[in-house]
């Protein structure tokens, strides 16, 4: 078995953890892969040398960002991710520090499922196309006024939102952006999309919540600067006035390790700080 490690060298004890757990792993047998500028600094073989269709799982150790970014770059390896969450705000990488080994035991014995969670894509009429597995934000950029963007879907207008943007987020994303911009939360398995609008000139404009087979087409009107979109924070491409951006459920599936001893509402309750308490 093949595993690939994703250390954020942003994260100071990230290093020393991936070497340790890439000595637990291969005391067990496993051979041990990664980032090939990153893999002398934790002793591991560079993921270039080996057949990229033999990694089983890839181990993020940083926060929810670290897990995008590796979703963005490697979704080529089509592996599971198991997240190690060294930052705060983490809800795909919901392994504490302090049960690491516990975690990597039990998915080397099987005890876990994978859980595979809608992406979205885009694209533009230049064929330009990204791929989310949280969000599309199309943000006004450079202007210093509200946009508008009118919102069609399978054809049918649906309304213009006067706003500083919209972000278009999947139940992984809404947890992010869409949640902090007054978007619901949605459980990770559910097939669906849910438009915010950010900072809406109007009171009325709320979040819609649709199925995911829908066609969900964005034009933007204003006679101003092009606009921002940006896939999961990362990727990012321009539009222009009249230009329409059109979004849809991708062929591709985000797959997250999900182990038993870890679970999505009891992360949800502890990320989120609530303090309800049954009686």
């Amino acid at each position: 078995m093949i595993i690939a490690l994703f250390p954020n060298e942003r994260k100071k004890q990230s290093f020393e953890l991936a070497a340790n757990i890439r000595e637990f792993l291969e005391d067990r047998g496993i051979t041990v892969v990664a980032e090939d500028e990153k893999a002398i600094q934790i002793g591991a073989k560079p993921i270039s040398s080996v057949d990229p269709h033999k990694i089983k799982f890839l181990i993020s150790m940083g926060g929810d960002g670290t897990i995008l970014r590796i979703s963005s770059q490697y979704c080529h390896l089509n592996a599971p991710i198991l997240g190690i969450n060294l930052g705060h705000l983490g809800f795909m990488a919901d392994v504490p520090v302090a049960d690491t080994y516990q975690s990597l035991s039990d998915l080397l014995d099987g005890n876990f499922t994978i859980d595979e969670r809608l992406i979205l894509e885009g694209k533009n009429h230049q064929k330009q196309i990204l791929h989310a597995v949280n969000d599309l934000v199309i943000h006004r950029a450079t202007n210093r006024s509200l946009i508008e963007l009118a919102i069609q879907v399978d054809g049918v207008y649906v309304n213009t939102f006067v706003a500083d943007g919209i972000i278009i987020a999947t139940p992984n994303g809404s947890t992010a952006y869409s949640l902090a911009a007054g978007g619901p939360i949605l459980s990770p398995i559910l097939e669906a999309v849910v438009i915010t609008p950010i900072c809406p000139h109007t009171i009325s404009n709320r979040p819609l919540v649709l199925t995911s087979n829908h066609q969900i087409d964005i034009q933007y009107l204003s006679d101003y600067d092009p606009v921002e979109i940006r896939a999961d924070g990362l990727d990012a491409i321009h539009m222009k006035t009249n230009e329409t951006f059109t979004v849809k459920k991708s062929e591709r599936r985000f797959k997250l390790v999900n182990l038993h001893r870890h679970e999505y509402f009891s992360t949800l309750r502890t990320k989120l700080g609530w303090s309800g308490k049954l009686r």
